[in-house]
């Protein structure tokens, strides 16, 4: 009766295992691609990110007790830094972040879109607002920020 009552389990739940794991799709690999493992820029706003969205390994220059993270946020006026702590991607060109301050008081979530002209949207979706100090002042960046990739990454070097 025990073989039977465990044959008749394995031959109901091997199709979903399979169909499980046929349906698990991956985060890809970090050789798959660099479409989301890079430096990309605002000159405007002088902020960029250094991203790598697939094996999740940036350290954050001067916050190592933070560990590795898919990302973050630095800009040239400010020290500070905003953190990507989950980033999940949604499409080959596309992802779903969530982003908070270096002092966890502030979060919000936001997409990062790779357009067909080779530049990134950033669109902060909910949430705080990014922002950074200049000259004493706080500065909001925009809803919707355009992002240019920088020609050589410099993952995990300030953005420099």
């Amino acid at each position: 009766m025990k073989r039977l009552l465990i044959a008749y389990i394995i031959a109901v739940l091997a199709p979903l295992a399979v169909r499980a794991q046929a349906n698990i799709q991956p985060v890809a690999q970090a050789n798959d691609s660099t479409t989301f493992r890079c430096t990309i820029e605002n000159a405007e706003y002088q902020v960029w990110f250094d991203i790598d969205f697939y094996g999740q390994s940036i350290t954050v220059p001067d916050a190592e007790l933070f560990g590795e993270l898919p990302g973050y946020m630095g800009a040239k006026r400010d020290p500070r830094k905003w953190l990507i702590t989950a980033a999940e991607l949604t499409s080959p060109t596309e992802a779903q972040l969530e982003i908070i301050n270096d002092y966890g008081s502030e979060d919000l979530t936001a997409s990062l879109t790779l357009l067909p002209d080779g530049t990134y949207q950033l669109r902060q979706l909910e949430g705080s607002t990014l922002r950074i100090v200049v000259n004493n002042k706080w500065l909001k960046l925009p809803k919707t920020l355009v992002l240019k990739r920088k020609p050589t990454p410099s993952l995990s070097k300030g953005g420099e």
